[in-house]
This record gives structure tokens, C-alpha cells and sequence, in this order.
């Protein structure tokens, strides 16, 4: 008789048994196989090692702030009834897509084991994006996520193109934002997120082809905000001084119009910004100007 439940009462795949017996031999306890109710996809339930679980390579940095919150919460009501989601690289070794703030808690409360969710499909480590709704992304975290499963992936699946990673990456300025964030940590992403939603498009070819034209873009975008940063700086000078003075300015010189059917290419779009923004005229421009703009872009 196996030491695990089986629901339904029918023969599992070969491979979510092995990784069952794998998940005995490193020192944690499988509890039931399962099939989830959506995919019916072959699943455990388990108990494993707290020392053998890490988080992703891919995924953004603890917040310091959630932890705390959460290990606030955990500690306060006793009980731990939020497994992670798992899957296992190697024998020995766990990665959790979906679950680090949690793993953290409890690795701060030192317990010896953390429920889980085990998958075996290897690929769920690049769907972060998909599955954690622990903690909200801001644009930061969700930029860097991606361009660190590009990376991942570059080893992983090199034949693949960026279309095929379309469901991972969810959207192509992602990418570029990460090359960007990862050169300066105080990148102006925010600003121009905005235009690079519009004209930035999942690349063809292979990732470590694309990777290099990404290069080149993410190049582009920080020759536009040197600009913008002179443009910044002459608008200081007059002592206008606005949190929203950058995307202020980026509504006023970008090339895109709402009304455009038809958008510019990339490389089209930000060197005609970059002349734009060079060509500004800060003479005109008033601190209630951006303040009643701020006001109008908040909703």
C-alpha cells in the first residue's frame, strides 16, 4: 500500500510518484497525490524540508516590510494555512515561484518543515508572474522578475523566441525595463512605461538573439531619459520642482497621439523623442502647469 492518499483512486503518472518517493528520501513527508480540479494535472501535497526550499533565481527581492507583517499575522493566530507552490530542479533542492515572503516567515520562526504544493512540470519556475498574487508587483519588481527569467531561460530553453515566452514575460516592455533597472535601481520607469507599452513588440528570433537587440533598445530609452534629466534640470533652475515633472514633460514631447492609427517603430519613436525633447522650451513651463496635470493623470 503507498504512504500516500491518492485522489482520485486511479494510477498516477510515473512521475509525480518518483518525485513523491524524492521528496521521502530528502527528510520531508508526502501527504496525498492529487489532480487539481482545473487541469486535472498530477500534483502533491506535501511537508518538505524548511533547509532544502528557496525561492526562485528569477523572482524579486524580499520585502522586508511584507515579511514583517506577515510574520506578525502567522505568530498572532498560531497556524500556518497558506501552503507554497513547489517544484524541484534537482534531488535535494526545492524552488518556490509562489511563496517566498511565506518561506521567509516561517524559516524566521524556525520551523522544521513548510506545506506545499509540489509540481512536477519544471516549467512552473517561469511562471511567476502567473501564479504569485502574494504581494502585488510595482513596475520595479515585475521588470527585474522578467529580465531574470530571460536569463533563466536564455540557459534553459535557448531555442526558444520571445513569443514563445509570451505567457511568463506578459509583456514585451517588461524586458527592457529590466535592462534598464538592473544598470540604475532609480530608473525612471514610470515615466516612460506609458510608451513603451505602445510600441515595444515581443521580438522574433532566438532569446539570445533578441536579447542583444534588447540591449539595443534598452540603450535607446536611456539616451531619452539623459535628455529628459537635462530637460529636468533646466526646469529646476527656474525653481519648478514637481514629483510629475518628468512624465510632464514626456506628454508634451512624446511623437505618439492617441489619435495615431498606425505607431512609429521603436526605433523611429525615441529618436524623434530624444529631438523633441532637446528642442523643449522650458521658458513657459509653470509649477501649476504639471500640478493640475498630476491632478488630471491620477485617476
Amino acid at each position: 500500500m503507498a504512504k500516500w492518499a491518492i485522489f482520485p483512486d486511479k494510477e498516477p503518472s510515473k512521475q509525480v510518484v518518483d518525485l513523491a518517493e524524492q521528496v521521502e528520501k530528502d527528510g520531508g513527508h508526502a501527504l496525498a497525490i492529487y489532480q487539481d480540479p482545473v487541469g486535472e494535472h498530477w500534483q502533491i501535497f506535501c511537508l518538505l524540508p524548511m533547509d532544502r526550499v528557496e525561492p526562485t533565481p528569477y523572482q524579486r527581492d524580499l520585502s522586508p516590510a511584507h515579511v514583517k507583517r506577515l510574520h506578525e499575522v502567522v505568530k498572532k493566530i498560531d497556524r500556518f494555512v497558506d501552503p507554497i507552490v513547489a517544484m524541484s530542479p534537482k534531488p535535494g533542492l526545492y524552488w518556490t515561484p509562489n511563496g517566498n515572503h511565506r518561506r521567509a516567515v516561517l524559516e524566521k520562526l524556525k520551523t522544521k518543515f513548510i506545506s506545499a504544493i509540489l509540481i512536477p512540470e519544471h516549467e512552473v519556475a517561469f511562471q511567476i508572474l502567473a501564479l504569485n498574487t502574494e504581494k502585488a508587483h510595482n513596475l520595479k519588481e515585475k521588470s527585474l522578475e522578467v529580465i531574470r527569467m530571460y536569463r533563466g531561460l536564455l540557459k534553459e530553453e535557448r531555442r526558444n523566441s520571445e513569443e514563445d515566452c509570451a505567457f511568463q514575460f506578459e509583456s514585451p516592455h517588461f524586458i527592457t525595463l529590466g535592462l534598464l533597472y538592473e544598470k540604475n535601481a532609480r530608473f525612471a520607469g514610470g515615466a516612460f512605461a506609458p510608451i513603451l507599452r505602445r510600441v515595444d513588440k515581443f521580438l522574433k528570433g532566438t532569446l539570445p538573439k533578441a536579447l542583444e537587440e534588447r540591449q539595443e533598445r534598452a540603450d535607446m530609452v536611456r539616451e531619452a531619459d539623459e535628455a529628459l534629466s537635462d530637460v529636468v534640470a533646466k526646469i529646476k533652475k527656474r525653481g519648478v520642482n514637481h514629483p510629475y515633472v518628468k512624465n510632464f514633460i514626456l506628454a508634451r514631447t512624446t511623437p505618439l497621439t492617441r489619435a495615431r492609427k498606425t505607431l512609429p517603430s521603436f526605433e523611429i519613436t525615441f529618436k524623434k523623442l530624444v529631438e523633441n525633447l532637446e528642442a523643449f522650451d522650458v521658458a513657459k513651463i509653470r509649477y501649476e502647469d504639471i500640478a493640475r496635470s498630476a491632478i488630471m493623470a491620477a485617476p
